[in-house]
């Protein structure tokens, strides 16, 4: 919630200067890009572990329970493989070589008095992807584990995975 007020803010004051004032700011952009990454890297595991996402289910549905069981396993087994593709990419750009270069325009001050900034690490925002990747793993293993103990008969022994009312804590 944090990173889309942030991100929020930031295209706000974004449009006020170079719409109002005329005068287009250099750091909403990439502070906008920043909160939307990493916005992106911690909700998305929680948005898959609830089933979130965008599915077609329709297949699944059509085969017996047993069989659905096993395609849901057999996909849960091919996203495990994509997303350790994902945190390979993630780790390779927070370490690689685009990983040692500074964001252009975003600083963060470093003393009490604002009197000195620091550049802020393109690797910071790369970091998101690598994150978002081993949470989205191990949201996964967690689903792969329930699918398998549903498919030996214990389906019934596991606790129910709760969806929230959209804008309420747990």
């Amino acid at each position: 919630m944090a990173a889309v007020v942030a991100m929020v803010i930031a295209i706000l004051i974004q449009v006020f200067f170079r719409h109002v004032l005329n005068n287009a700011l250099p750091w909403p952009d990439e502070a906008a890009r920043f909160c939307m990454l990493w916005m992106t890297g911690l909700m998305a595991p929680e948005a898959f572990r609830r089933g979130g996402f965008v599915a077609i289910d329709m297949v699944p549905r059509l085969l017996s329970a047993l069989l659905g069981n096993l395609l849901n396993l057999f996909l849960l087994l091919l996203s495990l493989i994509v997303l350790v593709v994902a945190i390979q990419i993630g780790w390779a750009e927070v370490t690689g070589f685009g990983g040692r270069f500074a964001t252009a325009a975003l600083y963060v001050p470093i003393s009490l008095d604002f009197d000195v900034w620091y550049r802020v690490p393109r690797s910071w925002m790369m970091m998101s992807i690598f994150v978002g990747g081993v949470l989205l793993a191990s949201v996964n293993i967690e689903l792969i584990l329930r699918a398998i103990v549903s498919l030996l008969g214990g389906g019934d022994c596991l606790p129910e995975i709760v969806d929230a009312p959209a804008g309420e804590a747990e």
